[in-house]
């Protein structure tokens, strides 16, 4: 058991200058592109996993673009609501400020009229 602990734990000879099996150039050029082909290969894999990555994080500020254009449209309903509230008492308060005008013009004309058929009491 110790000996399999000691030969798993003993450091890696890819980078020995001193390996047999590197001595060929045939063999360290065989080396080179297994290296070469194992970059590439966790490259793939690094760029699909971070293209993964950027569609949830696209997603996150979609979702949260959605829920700012809800809130704007909430906040812009809720002051379209009030100012229709608004509109609805100024023009309330502005129908009663005319049919009040009305009476007291009506009430004047009357007293003018009477003025002028002879009651002097009409005309103060």
């Amino acid at each position: 058991m110790a000996a399999v602990v000691l030969a798993l734990s003993a450091p890696a000879r890819a980078d020995d200058p001193k390996d047999p099996a590197m001595r060929s150039s045939a063999a360290r050029a065989l080396d080179r592109e297994q290296t070469r082909q194992l970059n590439q290969a966790e490259l793939a894999r690094v760029r699909e996993r971070d293209a993964g990555f950027a569609a949830g994080w696209s997603s996150w500020r979609d979702r949260d673009a959605i829920a700012a254009a809800q809130d704007t449209y909430t906040t812009q309903a809720l002051a379209h609501r009030q100012a229709r509230a608004d509109y609805e008492r100024d023009r309330a308060g502005y129908e009663r400020d005319q049919a009040d005008y009305e009476r007291r013009l009506a009430e004047w004309r009357r007293q003018v009229a009477a003025c002028q058929a002879g009651n002097r009491d009409a005309c103060q």
